[in-house]
């Protein structure tokens, strides 16, 4: 299971690229600097906090995981 700091960073590393995209298609669309720079900004925000959530909801997910032994010596 990943750490929540763990997850935090790569949410935070994820988001950086992802925003930095919605920005630049943003300012393809519109020609707006401001514009895309405050839709990268708020797209930052929310889906950090979107993905971390996800993150650690999948921890509690078994699937794909391999299973555990039924016992341990």
């Amino acid at each position: 299971m990943d750490s929540h700091a763990r997850s935090l960073a790569k949410a935070f590393s994820y988001r950086v690229l992802g925003s930095l995209s919605t920005a630049g298609l943003v300012f393809f669309f519109t020609g707006s600097v401001k514009a895309s720079l405050g839709a990268g900004a708020a797209d930052s925000v929310v889906k950090i906090i979107l993905y971390f959530a996800h993150e650690r909801l999948w921890n509690y997910i078994p699937y794909g995981r391999p299973k555990s032994p039924e016992y341990e010596i």
